[in-house]
Order: C-alpha cells, then structure tokens, then sequence
C-alpha cells in the first residue's frame, strides 16, 4: 500500500511538470521595452567646421624706393593713426638725385631762355624778309626742343621729390602693428616686388573667421545665419557671429573640396587674436518649441512574435512596413514614418510627419503629445526571460524589477 502510494506520488509530480513545461511552452513571454517620452524643445540643424581668426582688413605696408632703414618708431601691438610715421630711410643718394634734378631745370630754364630769344629776333628778320626760310625753321625747331627739355627736367625733379617723400612710410590708415620685418640698419630694395616693412591690421575689435565648409554641407549655408565657435584659448567660452561671405573657389582638403566661409566676428575687448583656431558650428535651420523623439524610435519594429502575440492584422503591418525607415537612414523632412507609442502595456503604431534632424533628435508631428512613451528598441529578450524563469535552472537574485 505505501509502496503504490509513492508510484502514485511520482506520477502526479511528473505530471504537473509535463503539464507546467507544456503551458510555458504555449505562454508568450512579453519583451521589456526601451522607452522615451516624447519632448518639446528646439530641434537646430547644424555644420560644424574649423577655421581661423583673421582681421577683416589686413594691409602689408612696404617700401617704393630702396634704402637702408635709418628709423623705426612703432614695433609689434603698436597702435598707429593713419598718416602716422612709421619708419625712415636713408635719403642721402635721394637728396643728390633732387639737387641732380633741380640742377637740371635750371640749365633746362636758360637753355630754353636762350632759344626764346634767339627765335625771336629769326622770327623778326624773316618777316622783314633778311633771314632765309630755313634759319626760321631751326629757330623754331630749337626753341620747341627746348620747352620739351624743361619738361622733361620738370618731371624728373618732380619724380625724385616723389621717391623723397616715399622714403617717410606712413600707416595707411587707423590700425595696430601686427607684424614687423625689419630693423635698423636693414637694406630695402625695391625692385619689381615692394619690400614688405609691417602688417597693419586696420580694427581688431571686428574679426573673422574663415571657416572651411566641406563640400558635401556647403548648400546647406547662407548668408546671415549663426554661427558660435570656441577656441582653444578660451576652451570655456563660446563666441558668436554670423555668416557674411560664402566665396565661391574651393580649396582641396586632403582630396575633398572645401569652400572658405566668412563668419564676422565682434571682438569689443580684444580676447581673440588673429591667427586662432576656431572650432565653428553654423546653424543652418532651426524649430523652435516642436515635438521631438529620439531618432531610434524611427527605426524600431516589434518582432514578429509579439505582433503573432496582439494579433497584429496583416494590412496594417504592410503598411507600417511601406513606411519602415532602415536603421541606417534618416527619414527627409516632411516623410511620413511610423513610430510605435504603448499604452497599457500594448503597442500600437503611429504614423507622424518628420521634420528636422539634430543629429540625436527627431522633429515629429501627428497625433501624438508631449509624455507619450514611445518605444526604441528591446530590453530584455524572451530567450533571457525563458532561462531566467526554468526551474531546472539555478536561480540568481538580482536586484532588477520584476
């Protein structure tokens, strides 16, 4: 009797676990999502590029005639006027070019004196018929060579005074010194190439950067928008300007094209020196107070399992399939997508209108609101759950909800 107690006992174990294992088996084991809220917020198209600081108007000042620098009186950061003097040089062969020259007109004046008179008293002996035609002729001839003469004299004295003018250098305009290339008893020489003496840079308060956009982002900026960028001087502090130029010649970058992008700069308290390295994010589009999801829940589809599970009708899965955006792609703004929201635990899909793209967001529209979960991908498979929840399996505690 007790021994067929036992047989019975065994019998009605085994049966309960074939009876347990054969439920599981047919039990869907529901997958835990990944959610995030829908959010309101701004969504900012953007370009990021590198460039430098420069001034806007930049000017080599050099030397017209040649010389050895006898005077300098700005050096680098030196803050001139314009017409201010800069520098001199020696005009010791310069002033004995100019007495050369007024000597010159001197004897160029007599000479021509000479010849007035001289055709002057031809002029009255042919009329009274006593000189012949030809005394007229080299009188005349004589007298008109030398007016030519002193002419000539008059523009040579006036070219040397020019180039004894050019030997004081002056600044173009109102700037700061930059650059300086020469010292005292330095050579110049001019020739075909102006010797360059000093980088004037005309305003520092106003800068610029020239950025280089690469190719492939270049139509998506324009003339006017925002720019902020940071430089290693100051890694803490972003600064501000917007677009003024976009030039039209490329310029190779490691075999991509890129084209030089002007963004003016304000720079009221001097911080940012020309030749800095900027690192420039130009804000191409911007919504403002739109809805926007993380751009993961446009690529997420629930696997065909848990749709089996709810019963998923076939004519709205090819839909949602029609507008399914592959994992790699961002849907273009105004494209219809579809986003999968749960409610009670249950999934259902939402079709909504993309807009822009932040490179981690997604501006959507539809019927849809802000705190709406919106499901991204899976956090706990069902062969996960399966092993966790198998009696013949040791159990671990952990510390997650169940």
């Amino acid at each position: 009797m007790k021994k067929a107690f036992i047989i019975g006992s065994v019998v009605l174990v085994l049966g309960g676990l074939l009876t347990w294992v054969l439920v599981s088996r047919n039990k869907y084991e529901v997958p835990v999502w990944k959610t995030v809220k829908v959010d309101t917020g701004n969504v900012a198209v953007i370009v990021t590029a590198t460039g430098t600081l420069n001034p806007v108007t930049t000017v080599q000042v050099g030397a017209q005639v040649s010389g050895i620098i006898t005077k300098l009186f700005v050096d680098f950061d030196s803050v001139v006027k314009k017409g201010q003097v800069i520098a001199l040089l020696d005009t010791t062969l310069l002033n004995a070019a100019k007495l050369n020259s007024s000597a010159a007109v001197e004897k160029a004046r007599v000479q021509l004196e000479l010849t007035r008179r001289q055709f002057t008293r031809i002029d009255t002996l042919f009329h009274q018929k006593v000189s012949s035609q030809n005394d007229y002729d080299i009188a005349s001839e004589n007298y008109k060579a030398a007016r030519a003469d002193l002419q000539a004299a008059l523009a040579t004295l006036k070219n040397q005074l020019t180039n004894l003018k050019y030997a004081t250098i002056r600044a173009p305009f109102d700037g700061t010194v930059i650059s300086r290339t020469v010292d005292v008893g330095q050579t110049v020489i001019s020739s075909f190439n102006a010797p360059m003496l000093f980088t004037i840079a005309k305003d520092l308060k106003l800068m610029q950067v020239l950025a280089n956009v690469d190719e492939a982002d270049i139509g998506q900026v324009k003339d006017g928008q925002e720019a902020t960028f940071t430089v290693d001087a100051y890694p803490y502090e972003v600064f501000k300007g917007k677009v003024a130029q976009i030039r039209l010649q490329p310029v190779m970058v490691q075999n991509v094209n890129n084209y030089t992008v002007v963004i003016n700069v304000a720079n009221p308290d001097l911080k940012l020196l020309p030749g800095l390295t900027a690192t420039t994010t130009i804000k191409t589009q911007e919504h403002d107070n739109v809805l926007k999801v993380l751009v993961a829940a446009v690529h997420f589809s629930p696997p065909g399992d848990y749709l089996n599970h709810i019963h998923f009708s076939d004519t709205l899965y090819e839909q949602t399939q029609k507008l399914k955006v592959a994992g790699n792609e961002i849907p273009r703004p105004g494209s219809r997508c579809y986003i999968w929201l749960m409610n009670n635990n249950t999934l259902r899909p939402e079709v909504v209108n993309a807009g822009l793209f932040d490179g981690t967001y997604l501006e959507v529209a539809g019927n849809i609101k802000p705190g709406d979960e919106v499901v991204t991908g899976i956090n706990l498979t069902k062969a996960a759950n399966t092993t966790a929840n198998n009696p013949f399996m040791p159990q671990m505690h952990s510390g997650a909800k169940k």
